[in-house]
């Protein structure tokens, strides 16, 4: 099993930075090369009593400071409205000029149901809603035809409305009618990533799979399973500490993890030199499209990654950084496609 594509992309995830350090942090992350950035996000409002800004609205925020890089934020889509969830991850397209991508989030989650005022979700439901999200976003991203402002002054029309169209879905929980409020992404779609798990669960018409594995070797069979269900790309999530600053990574670890334990079962881990995830990351490049790194510290980690690890990468023909006017799609190696309302008439 080989990858689909010379494109290794390499991204990483910027957790839960609040906004006022989140600029610099993308900014650096696009400095240094990286593919893409992704944010997590909270039902939850900050400790200190500022206001929740999402994932979403993070990302929006950092699009006018950068030109290349990637902007993915994870979205929940089982307690938020399907309607708005697509117009505003379409506005975030046209604020980066194509650079925009979401992580599909559905979870149990009771804090996630309680923010909206909602009965936590049945485990039984909540692949399926995701899919259903999943394929109603897509119907409103392409409800607009390309051309369909045409600003006519002499008319005074904004819009052909014959370029206009009327998606009607009906899902298990929810059904829309009539198109978006905002016009085509500049990408047409934009790229859905979507767990490995919820892809098993339920056919969500993903972009990108994101693959876990505790080991190298589980990765690479994750990835085969993936792809053998017709995964357009597949990712690994990969968990990273180097050493920095004449201190051993595992040392970075257990003083990290004194403070706040950073675990997670289900990922690869690698912990150690740069010399040796510069290997890591060019052997899986043979079998997996890309990965998404979680670092143990941004302040630490993104700049040794950075300086040390995509140099190297680039040098040994594994990765190529971004450049300014690709979109999101061009950096992964996807096509765009065509408008399917259009295909079908």
């Amino acid at each position: 099993m080989s990858r689909q594509s010379d494109t290794f992309t390499i991204g990483i995830e910027l957790d839960g930075a609040e906004v006022r350090r989140l600029a610099r942090l993308v900014s650096a992350a696009e400095t240094h090369g990286f593919s893409f950035a992704s944010f997590d996000d909270s039902a939850s409002a900050p400790a200190n009593g500022d206001a929740l800004v999402d994932s979403i609205l993070r990302a929006a925020f950092v699009s006018p400071t950068t030109s290349s890089i990637g902007l993915v934020p994870v979205s929940d889509v089982i307690y938020g409205e399907p309607f708005h969830l697509a117009t505003q991850l379409a506005s975030l397209d046209h604020a980066s000029r194509g650079r925009a991508g979401f992580i599909v989030r559905a979870e149990l989650d009771d804090d996630a149901a309680a923010a909206v005022a909602w009965k936590t979700a049945d485990a039984n439901e909540i692949a399926d809603e995701a899919a259903d999200v999943v394929a109603v976003s897509r119907q409103l991203w392409d409800s607009w035809s390309d051309d369909a402002v045409i600003r006519d002054r002499p008319t005074g029309r904004y819009i052909d409305r014959d370029r206009v169209h009327y998606p009607r879905f009906e899902g298990r929980r929810f059904s829309i009618t009539g198109p978006s409020i905002i016009s085509r992404p500049p990408q047409g779609q934009l790229v859905v990533f979507a767990p490995g798990s919820l892809t098993l669960a339920a056919d969500i018409d993903a972009d990108v799979v994101l693959v876990d594995g505790a080991s190298e070797a589980e990765l690479v069979r994750s990835a085969a399973s993936a792809r053998g269900r017709g995964a357009a790309r597949v990712f690994a999530e990969i968990e990273v500490a180097l050493d920095a600053a004449g201190e051993p990574a595992r040392a970075r670890v257990e003083r990290l993890d004194a403070a706040q334990p950073w675990a997670s079962a289900s990922r690869l881990r690698y912990v150690g030199d740069s010399d040796g995830l510069t290997e890591l990351l060019t052997r899986l490049a043979a079998d997996l499209d890309g990965v998404r790194l979680h670092v143990a510290s941004l302040d630490t980690d993104l700049d040794e990654i950075g300086y040390r690890v995509l140099p190297a990468l680039r040098q040994g023909g594994v990765h190529t950084p971004p450049v300014v006017g690709n979109t999101l799609r061009d950096i992964i190696g996807l096509a765009r496609p065509a408008n399917r309302f259009e295909e079908a008439s």
